[in-house]
This record gives structure tokens, C-alpha cells and sequence, in this order.
């Protein structure tokens, strides 16, 4: 990732989104996905392993597409379409939980400590958004 300083001396992104903490959770999280993915049965490479890959990429893509749309409406829309696309996931998992695809414990970890964490990381940018508009940010 190519970096510049601020005018703070902190180094940053060039693209701003990338600087997010929301950004950063959805970006480890996509990665943890894409290991899951690797580990589910040969029947699913066209099913739910290209349906999870989608899912954990939309994540990440829209909160880059509400980023550069700098109008707080249009950036929260695309935050709750992240979050849909992460409520997506959570079922997903669900269903490797239920056909036991992977380490339940690992599955469990995933969708209720590392999921649930990025929920709460998008709702806080959404309710920072809606400050915003309101002029409280």
C-alpha cells in the first residue's frame, strides 16, 4: 500500500478509505473468509465457496465505493450494503456450521467474535455518518 505523510506526520493512505478502522476489520476479515473458502468441499467451488467470495469482496468494495462518493448519504447507503453483505456471511457460515465443512470452534469464532466485531465497527461509521449529516461529528 503506498503511503504519504500527513501534514501531522502520520503516515496515510493515498485513497483515505484505507485508513479506516472499519476498512481495515472488513479487509482481515475478507482474508479469513478467503482461508475458509480454501477448506470447503470440492462440490461447493461453485456454489457457496464463489458465494462467500463475493460476499466477504462486496464488504470491502463498498465501503470504498461510499468513501469516494463524499456525500455522507450515499456513503451510508453503501455502508448498509456492507452490512448486508456481512449479514449474508454470518449465514453462510451457518451453513458450514450446519454440514460441519470446517472446525466448529473455528466456524464459531468466525461468525461470533470476528463477524460480530465488524458489525458493531459498521454500525458505529454508519451512526458517525448520521452525526455528521447532523452536523455533531
Amino acid at each position: 500500500m503506498e503511503t504519504h505523510v500527513s501534514r501531522y506526520g502520520q503516515e496515510t493512505s493515498r485513497f483515505g478509505f484505507e485508513d479506516l478502522d472499519v476498512y481495515k476489520a472488513a479487509r482481515a476479515f475478507r482474508v479469513r473468509v478467503y482461508k475458509l473458502v480454501r477448506f470447503l468441499p470440492a462440490e461447493e467451488k461453485f456454489g457457496l465457496a464463489q458465494q462467500m467470495r463475493r460476499a466477504a469482496v462486496s464488504i470491502t468494495n463498498n465501503i470504498a465505493e461510499g468513501y469516494g462518493r463524499h456525500h455522507w448519504q450515499e456513503n451510508t447507503q453503501f455502508c448498509r450494503h456492507s452490512r448486508g453483505s456481512l449479514m449474508e456471511l454470518i449465514d453462510d457460515i451457518n451453513v458450514c456450521l450446519d454440514e460441519k465443512y470446517a472446525d466448529q470452534e473455528k466456524l464459531a469464532t468466525l461468525k461470533d467474535e470476528d463477524a460480530l466485531s465488524l458489525l458493531k465497527l459498521l454500525n458505529g461509521y454508519i451512526s458517525y455518518l448520521q452525526r455528521q449529516k447532523a452536523g455533531e461529528a
